[in-house]
């Protein structure tokens, strides 16, 4: 017997049990428990993970605002998620959006699954997906540290989802038109790293520099806080491109494997540039090389060879230097963590480097009987379709973010008092401090 919940005026079935669910399930419960594994190690990279990161990476006096934006990122992407973000992004079979069948969850039940996942249950895939939103619109807070207004992110992020990120995560992983083109992003080298790296860019230029840029100490207040925060993103990236195979299975582990040795070798490269350019290798640059070689194996992950994580890393940890140093400052931008640098770069490259690797035997589907090649297995229009999903949703979000920031701008104001920067946002805006 069904209950109905009543949530405003919408009634809603919510798990009903029935007695045919034994037989009638395509559950599996073997992937079931991985994904329940998977999902906490997901969340578990926000918070405490980018929460440390970031804090460690600031100066003392916004440690903790810049800690409360990964936690708001979380309630409130959690909640919007619930309400609307599944259904436009998961459910119905448009080229550009999903429909509004799943609003607040209604029909996710004990046996209910999603196409997509027909072996998990749909309340899993729902709250696995959930936590990829999460993560990306928390990244973004690491090009604005130190001088946006807690009420402008919050705004932000709440438009930002619903315009940039649901469209883009549905055009590639929900049936939309780039999937249909054959753009291939295993775990978010496009929807989650490109989209942040870029929202983080376009808020770097309309924000403008911190106060000192360029002449003052902006010197991160606890590497050690940055270095541990590193270590749970590492681990929490297995559940973020193993779980993104979505079982328990042999990609996964192989996913899971590329993503080690793209983190090492990454981390290895920028520590070597850093060696070879100034002389000593420093921590910051240690973790960020790892951190660069996690972003940019995300969406090759589960579609290649080992070797081929070792090179991806390799690439990502040179090739993000170079970003980090010699890119921004001919562009001029203060992005305060480097978001673009990283994660921006790091999902452009490792996008295209999917169509130069990716194996044929490994990107087998059901909708994919006999698999997509890459580059190297005589595919080489798959690099160009690549380029194509890149430019797509470089340019939609690009301008998208930038009229989200004058909006914002125009409502609340975008950038703290140049006299709250100075006293730090951990006072100004949330009347507390740290103190040692």
């Amino acid at each position: 017997m069904k209950r109905l919940w009543i949530f405003g005026s919408a009634a809603t079935a919510a798990f009903a049990a029935t007695p045919a669910f034994a037989q009638a399930s395509t559950i599996n419960a073997a992937d079931t428990a991985w994904m329940i594994a998977a999902t906490a190690l997901v969340l578990l990279m926000t918070i405490p993970g980018l929460a440390m990161f970031y804090a460690g990476l600031v100066r003392k006096k916004n440690l903790l605002a810049t800690m409360a934006q990964s936690f708001a990122a979380v309630m409130f992407v959690s909640i919007l998620w619930f309400m609307a973000g599944y259904s436009l992004t998961f459910s119905g079979d448009g080229a550009y959006l999903g429909n509004l069948d799943k609003l607040f969850f209604a029909g996710i039940n004990l046996d209910s699954v999603n196409a997509l996942a027909s072996n998990l249950p749909e309340s899993l895939f729902a709250t696995y997906q959930m936590t990829f939103a999460v993560i990306t619109c928390a990244l973004i807070a690491g090009s604005v540290a130190d001088r946006m207004r807690f009420s402008a992110f919050l705004l932000f992020i709440i438009a930002w989802l619903f315009i940039v990120y649901i469209p883009s995560a549905h055009w590639i992983w929900g049936g939309g038109f780039l999937a249909g083109m054959g753009v291939m992003d295993f775990a978010g080298g496009i929807v989650v790293h490109l989209n942040a790296g870029v929202a983080g860019l376009v808020a770097a230029y309309v924000l403008g520099a911190r106060r000192g840029y360029g002449t003052e100490n902006l010197a991160p207040y606890d590497l050690t806080m940055a270095a541990v925060g590193t270590a749970l993103l590492w681990v929490g990236w297995f559940g973020f491109n193993g779980g993104s195979a979505l079982s328990a299975s042999p990609r996964a582990s192989m996913a899971i494997l590329a993503t080690h040795l793209a983190a090492c070798s990454g981390g290895i490269a920028w520590m070597m540039m850093e060696w070879w350019t100034r002389r000593k290798p420093s921590v910051l640059g240690i973790i960020s090389g790892a951190i660069a070689g996690l972003g940019t194996i995300t969406p090759a992950s589960g579609y290649v060879l080992p070797w081929h994580g070792v090179v991806i890393g390799l690439a990502a940890g040179v090739v993000c230097f170079w970003a980090c140093t010699w890119l921004k400052e001919r562009l001029k931008y203060d992005d305060s963590l480097d978001v673009f640098g990283i994660h921006g770069i790091g999902g452009i490259l490792g996008t295209v480097l999917t169509g130069v690797f990716a194996v044929g035997a490994f990107t087998v589907t059901k909708e994919l009987p006999l698999g997509q090649q890459g580059l190297l297995e005589g595919n080489a229009g798959q690099v160009l379709t690549q380029l194509i999903g890149v430019g797509i949703c470089f340019v939609w979000c690009a301008v998208a973010t930038y009229v989200i920031l004058k909006v914002v701008d125009l409502l609340v104001g975008l950038r703290v008092s140049l006299d709250h920067e100075r006293m730090g946002l951990d006072i100004t805006q949330h009347g507390e401090s740290v103190h040692t």
